[in-house]
């Protein structure tokens, strides 16, 4: 299975991909990558927090754009070189979270495909947002 080559994408084109984020969900964020910030896990913690209850970690929304571009857009096989992010509104166990990634500019003499990132909850809150910078893979003969 390879994903889309450079000469395959166009400007405007876009996937998509949607996840519900569970309580596990940030156990195991937690556990795979040493973030074990109490905003995260420790509900009493959180309570305190100006966001009033434990919040998601950023990267694990960012996680979602990788999914985009890992399997959709432009799919297997592609490198994922650079990603700017912001992270503009906290996510919430429970919230459901779109991750879009839609092409922004081609650069085939660089085999680089420059792709807008953004994330919104269940409420089109936009959660996360930046860009993206690909190598698309090779075009099979």
């Amino acid at each position: 299975m390879v994903g889309l080559s450079i000469d395959q994408l166009s400007i405007g084109q876009s996937a998509s991909f949607s996840k519900t984020i569970s309580e596990s969900d940030v156990y195991m964020f937690a556990g795979v990558t040493g973030d074990v910030n109490p905003a995260h896990i420790n509900e009493s913690y959180a309570n305190a927090t100006p966001f009033k209850t434990r919040i998601a970690h950023g990267m694990l929304s960012a996680g979602l754009i990788s999914a985009v571009l890992g399997t959709q857009l432009p799919g297997p096989g592609s490198i994922y070189a650079a990603q700017t992010l912001r992270f503009t509104a906290p996510v919430h166990i429970g919230d459901t979270i779109t991750a879009v990634a839609t092409v922004k500019e081609l650069l085939p003499e660089r085999n680089r495909a420059i792709i807008e990132t953004v994330c919104t909850n269940q409420d089109g809150t936009v959660v996360t947002c930046g860009e993206a910078t690909v190598l698309p893979p090779a075009h099979k003969p």
